[in-house]
């Protein structure tokens, strides 16, 4: 499967919520802000759409909302990641019938199975649709990684597994990876503030937090990076690394969908427990830096 569809910024929606419920009407506008900016895919109902808190009938909810409102103009791809393997595969599945271009699918979270039972979870996984998937590889999160063996397997026999989220914070990985899968197995970073270099050991783009409210910088750093004018990303990259950072002072999505809510965006930054509300000292710290970088 050729994965040039895999290359640019895809953003990793949040879930904008109000009064414990999920407020639709800003869901609506935050696509909107992301195809104004061109934004080249979107990702709905990861961790920054706060997956492991919304009860399954939201979470596929949450995906047909967003597929109605990309219209079309840009993939949208669900995550459908679970430690259950059963759970992943109805999650995939619903996500399939709710309209979903493809799915992005963590490692199991938890239970840290062994590289064989990755394997094994990923192929039934696979088996129940020929739509694309993207990995998700982050022992931050899950206390495991995806070898390259594994993932190598999986292309072998299931040409659909096609791209990887990389998220170990390694360059070393992520040059593991496109040496051994070759130019049609795409990777992508799973870090805003590592963009740049793993861009640099050939990964195509990004599943960007940042780019829920910086979308059209981030998307022309990273054309430009594919074009190999790495002095023109680099201007970017620097410009806006002070805000990679900080949007991770306190767990992801705090920070971002305040962000959102300061720039007017969404109407309210509220968070599902056990996520709790952003502190006064992350506040002082986006609040200058906001207004420094021109977004609200």
């Amino acid at each position: 499967m050729k994965t040039n569809q895999f290359s640019g910024v895809f953003t990793a929606l949040a879930t904008p919520m109000q009064a414990g419920e999920v407020a639709y009407a800003d869901l609506e506008k935050l696509i909107a802000h992301q195809l104004a900016g061109g934004i080249d895919g979107l990702v709905s109902v990861g961790t920054t759409g706060e997956s492991p808190t919304l009860d399954h009938a939201e979470h596929i909810e949450v995906i047909r909302a967003s597929v109605k409102a990309a219209a079309g103009k840009v993939p949208v791809y669900a995550g459908t990641g679970s430690n259950s393997t059963t759970e992943a595969v109805m999650l995939t599945q619903n996500a399939d019938k709710a309209g979903a271009d493809g799915f992005l699918v963590v490692a199991p979270y938890y239970n840290k199975p062994s590289q064989e039972g990755l394997f094994q979870h990923f192929s039934k996984v696979a088996e129940c649709t020929e739509k694309p998937i993207i990995l998700y590889s982050i022992p931050s999160r899950c206390g495991i990684e995806i070898s390259v063996d594994v993932t190598a397997r999986l292309y072998d026999k299931y040409p659909h597994v096609c791209c990887m989220k990389a998220a170990e914070g390694s360059c070393d990985k992520v040059t593991e990876y496109v040496r051994a899968l070759g130019p049609d197995y795409a990777v992508m970073s799973g870090d805003d503030g590592l963009t740049l270099p793993f861009m640099s050991a050939g990964a195509t783009g990004v599943i960007s937090v940042a780019s829920n409210l910086v979308v059209a910088p981030l998307v022309e750093m990273v054309r430009a990076a594919n074009d190999n004018d790495y002095a023109r990303a680099r201007e970017t990259f620097l410009k806006f690394y002070p805000f990679f950072k900080a949007i991770f002072t306190e767990p992801n999505p705090v920070p971002i969908k305040y962000a959102l809510k300061q720039a007017g965006i969404i109407s309210s930054d509220e968070v599902r427990l056990p996520l709790s509300s952003i502190t006064a000292e992350t506040c002082a710290i986006l609040d200058p830096m906001l207004a420094e970088l021109g977004l609200v």
